[in-house]
């Protein structure tokens, strides 16, 4: 157990540090590429790659954790079967890419998705063909390589999106920067473990069958993640404009950094390291889960008020005034998240016992309450506050999958739910004391300009 705890620790450090050497690329390109490329050109990839990711969702049989929590995720059949699987999955996904291009430009009558849409799909058949190097790294919680390989990768996938927007200031900048990227990652891949056979196409009758037994749940779950993480973009792309998509998707980039980062940490560390001691008794399993997400509960309620108490502020600050109205979608964004963040650092812990499926449950209510929230709020509210009404629509829907994960760890006696009440309640007191010092100073509320 002390090995483990210091294995846990090394690759808990490495995530948070290639995570936020990444996002800190991500964020200082984003500075450059809104001053060089139009708002609408981010509208545009936001819808791409809401398509793509769908299609993505859809078809995820859970190669990657299948590898992860298996037995036999270091036998050599095992992994070919599942490195052959992936790269049917990813030439099928081209071909879907291909189908739902025309209709996909039809929908939205802009031209330039008929063409967007297949090129970057083909990052699929790219990532279909990476090794399986990737996912036995994460198995042996060795995150150092593989934060190296990640971040690589983006560097120079971001190096050649900024030189090419500065050159030509069109959205194929966006698109060949990705390619680039995915490319890259496909190359370095094999060579992650040189100590190892090299993948070859092996179709193992068991193997297959334990994967689609462990990832059935994973796939709906999946899908149902894409409704209710995704369906914000195809309904704003519709409803309102591609303008107002373009803004939405820079705020909510910033706003989703939390989510992001705890995601990263629980499932690259938490899941792996949960999937070898799941056999624990569950009275000292949840002790162990309360102690390790004490400290993140704290810096994400920290975060999470700096977000939502100063998402105007920060808004200001980084993008010119094109991106003005990204501020209070930011404070929104953010303050909606705290839920999720609640749920996901515990999530990991049921797909570890074998419960995937409360994830794919709060997935699905999440999704009616963003379909009926957001069409719903275009409709109903005035033209000048509909937006409002639809983003909000997106923060409430991150409640019902708090509930569903809540209700799966108390079945399987490991709730956390006093714990999760303490720090909303500190959230609510520290969130108040901040907004009442901006209004003190004059500053007023992040969202007054909506009203204005």
């Amino acid at each position: 157990m002390p090995s483990l705890k210091s294995l846990a620790l090394k690759g808990a450090i490495w995530t948070f540090a290639a995570y936020g050497f990444s996002q800190g690329i991500r964020l200082a390109s984003n500075l450059i590429l809104t001053r060089l490329l139009l708002p609408e050109f981010f509208g545009l990839m936001a819808l791409v790659y809401t398509f793509i990711g769908g299609l993505t969702l859809f078809s995820d049989i859970g190669i990657g954790p299948s590898v992860i929590q298996n037995r036999r995720g270091n036998e050599p059949d095992f992994l070919n079967t599942a490195w052959t699987a992936q790269i049917i999955r990813g030439f099928g996904l081209w071909l879907c890419c291909l189908i739902i291009a025309w209709p996909v430009a039809a929908l939205y009558e802009e031209p330039r998705l008929l063409w967007l849409v297949p090129v970057i799909g083909f990052t699929m058949v790219l990532g279909g063909l990476e090794s399986m190097a990737n996912y036995t790294l994460s198995r042996e919680v060795a995150m150092g390589k593989l934060a190296l390989f990640e971040i690589s990768t983006q560097l120079i996938g971001t190096a050649v999106t900024v030189i090419w927007a500065w050159f030509d200031p069109t959205v194929w900048a966006l698109a060949g920067g990705s390619l680039v990227a995915w490319s890259l990652r496909l190359i370095i891949s094999h060579t992650l473990l040189p100590q190892v056979t090299p993948s070859r196409l092996k179709w193992d009758k068991d193997a297959i069958k334990e994967i689609i037994s462990f990832g059935k749940w994973i796939f709906l779950s999946t899908a149902m993640m894409f409704l209710s993480t995704q369906s914000d973009r195809l309904l704003l792309g519709k409803f309102l404009s591609l303008e107002f998509l373009g803004i939405y998707s820079i705020a909510f980039t910033l706003g989703d950094l939390p989510r992001q980062i705890n995601q990263k940490v629980y499932t690259k560390v938490l899941f792996p390291v949960m999937s070898k001691i799941s056999d624990t008794p569950r009275s000292e399993l949840r002790q162990k889960i309360m102690k390790s997400r004490q400290a993140a509960l704290a810096g994400l309620m920290v975060v999470v008020v700096i977000l939502a108490s100063g998402g105007d502020i920060i808004i200001d600050f980084l993008y010119n005034e094109n991106f003005e109205s990204a501020g209070w979608i930011l404070s929104i964004v953010a303050l909606g998240l705290w839920p999720n963040l609640m749920a996901d650092t515990l999530n990991p812990c049921l797909f570890a016992v074998g419960q995937p499926r409360y994830n794919a449950y709060g997935n699905f209510f999440s999704f009616l309450v963003i379909v009926v929230g957001i069409p719903g709020s275009i409709m109903i509210l005035p033209e000048e506050i509909a937006p409002f009404g639809a983003v909000l629509a997106v923060a409430l829907s991150e409640l019902p999958f708090y509930i569903a994960i809540a209700l799966g760890l108390y079945r399987e006696k490991l709730s956390c739910l006093r714990q999760d009440a303490i720090f909303t309640g500190l959230l609510v007191v520290l969130l108040g004391s901040v907004l009442a010092v901006r209004t003190f100073l004059g500053l007023g509320l992040p969202w007054d300009g909506v009203f204005a």
